[in-house]
């Protein structure tokens, strides 16, 4: 059954210098490593810079 609740939806641009670093490319090899999807991985980290930064 649905959830009633609202769903939360980020897009991310990732800029030219960094694109030059391969950034997508790495975390799809990281994922398909790790088992775990490109979504999953960047939530994760997102959680862990919040976590450091301490919010």
């Amino acid at each position: 059954m649905p959830s009633d609740k609202p769903t939360h939806t980020i897009s991310l641009y990732i800029p030219e210098k960094a694109q030059a670093k391969k950034v997508v490319e790495r975390l799809v090899k990281l994922g398909e490593k790790r088992d775990r999807s490109v979504n999953y991985l960047v939530v994760e980290a997102i959680l862990q810079y919040l976590d450091r930064e301490g919010i």
